[in-house]
């Protein structure tokens, strides 16, 4: 007998389409002559029903604590002379944003992207380098706002609610596939046969 694997409203990862979705509808199946239904459906609003196996669990991405010292160094264009490039904010170098102690590894922009709108470049960079820190900022926010919530304006609230969600989108990842998910058998263990 098959057993519902989500709830109606949770957030899960639709493998088959790549988008994250919610469940809107746990539709069972029964069987006359059944206690239980024999398979179960969800509708998430994507049209057509999903069965369990292709609906994944968001799981905490392990790496999202450990970000260290993002900052932005100068790499020499190689492209374009310093004359052909007089109108980038610096003349003869790019923006790359690294993410490694060992100063590889992170960011960085090819260079006729560049090329064609440094400013924006030259912000985007700005922004990722600072992202750890944003990141910190709205852990705090949320954390004040959990410690004391009757204490919060409402609108300090509102903004905590807003930084969870954010939060919950780079942090939540799609689960990896259980071996045997509960209502399917296990594989056999041949080994123990023997």
């Amino acid at each position: 007998m098959a057993r519902a694997q989500f709830q109606k409203g949770q957030k899960v990862w639709v493998e088959s389409v790549g988008v994250w979705a919610q469940v809107e509808k746990v539709l069972p199946v029964w069987a006359k002559g059944f206690d239980e239904p024999v398979r179960i459906t969800y509708d998430v609003g994507l049209g057509r029903e999903f069965a369990a196996a292709e609906l994944q669990v968001p799981a905490e991405d392990p790496t999202a604590g450990a970000l260290g010292d993002w900052r932005i160094l100068r790499a020499r264009n190689k492209w374009q002379d310093q004359a052909d490039c007089a109108h980038h904010p610096f003349p003869g170098s790019y923006p790359v944003v690294v993410t490694d102690k060992a100063d590889w590894g992170g960011w960085r922009v090819p260079g006729a992207e560049y090329d064609r709108d440094p400013q924006r470049i030259e912000f985007q960079s700005r922004l990722i380098a600072a992202a750890p820190e944003l990141l910190d900022l709205a852990r705090e926010l949320i954390t004040s706002v959990a410690e004391a919530p009757d204490d919060a304006p409402p609108e300090t609230q509102r903004l905590a609610r807003k930084a969870q969600t954010i939060l919950r989108r780079l942090t939540e990842i799609a689960a990896p596939p259980s071996a045997a998910r509960p209502g399917e058998a296990a594989e056999p263990d041949f080994a123990a046969e023997a």
